[in-house]
Order: C-alpha cells, then structure tokens, then sequence
C-alpha cells in the first residue's frame, strides 16, 4: 500500500517485520594473509571453500569482503598470463610513479599515523576493482563458473590483510 507524497510522489508503507520460523542461518569468519607486493593476485577459493565448510550450511551466499582500501576482492580465471595482462592494466590506470595528492605530505591533514606509505596509486587501482564479492552456496559448494576463482588482490606494499566470509544460508538435506 502506498500514499501519496505531497510532492505528487508517492511513498511507501513502513515494512512489518514479523518473525517467522526461517530456515536461514548466519556464519562470519575471517581468513588472514601475509600478501606479495601489489599488484598482486592470491588464490584464496580453496580458504573460502574450507570456510563454507566448516559453517555446515549448504544453499545460500556467500560474501567474501575485504577489510581495507587498498587490496581488493574479485573473481576472476586463474590463468598466469591473464593474471601479468590485469597487472600491467592496473599499473597503467593509476602508474605508482603519478603525483597523488594522497602522497603529498605537505598538504594532506587527514588518515595519517606514522611512516604513512606513499599509496595513492593503489587507492586509485582499487576504485576500479571491488572490496566485496557474493558467490552463490550450491549443495555446499561455491558455485563458481567453470574458469572462476576468487582473489584477494593486494595493490599496495607487502602487508597482513585481513577478509571477512560472511556466509547466510540453509543447511538443507
């Protein structure tokens, strides 16, 4: 049910939540990694994979979200050469050697701490990638295509990154 808007819109009537006996559950859990120096692509399919499993559920989404701006997830064919052409692009959309304002010390005021790293480059990369990925739970299996794998690409020095595997689902039979 709608009502009129006084703007001659309309809005909608505030959703009821009502609970119900849903079969649906929740995991999180996270994976952690050491990376190679940006850019970078790390086959993390088989970590996520044991994560699904040790949930128990078996039909529903899973999540895979990165906990930082400057290394990405995406889904992408885990061929080598394909992975050196995606380096070369990135590397060539948003070059380390550009001036970033990020980078420049003598006017940037905000997000600093210590040894702040020179990283504009790899904020820029990672606006044309993704921080989140949501792949399909099949029968207890990441319902990937037939090339797909899910990577977590670090696009900044060599550092710990942490990724978050929210998993919502149904155990199934």
């Amino acid at each position: 049910m709608t009502a009129p808007h006084a703007a001659g819109g309309v809005i909608a009537t505030p959703f009821q939540w009502q609970r119900s006996a849903s079969p649906f559950e929740f995991t999180q859990d996270h994976l952690e990694y050491v990376t190679e120096p940006g850019p970078s692509f790390r086959d993390i399919t088989e970590d996520v994979q044991r994560v699904v499993d040790a949930s128990g559920l078996r039909f529903g989404q899973v999540t895979i979200f990165s906990m930082h701006t400057t290394a990405a997830i995406r889904l992408q064919e885990h061929e080598p050469l394909l992975l050196e052409d995606l380096k070369d692009l990135l590397r060539r959309m948003a070059p380390p050697d550009r001036y970033y304002r990020h980078n420049d010390f003598s006017i940037r005021t905000v997000n600093m701490h210590p040894n702040e790293p020179e990283n504009g480059h790899s904020h820029c990369q990672h606006m044309l990638l993704s921080t989140s990925e949501t792949v399909p739970l099949v029968d207890g299996g990441l319902h990937l295509g037939e090339w797909q794998s899910i990577f977590l690409v670090e696009l900044d020095d060599s550092r710990r990154r942490r990724v978050a595997i929210n998993i919502i689902g149904a155990r199934g039979e």
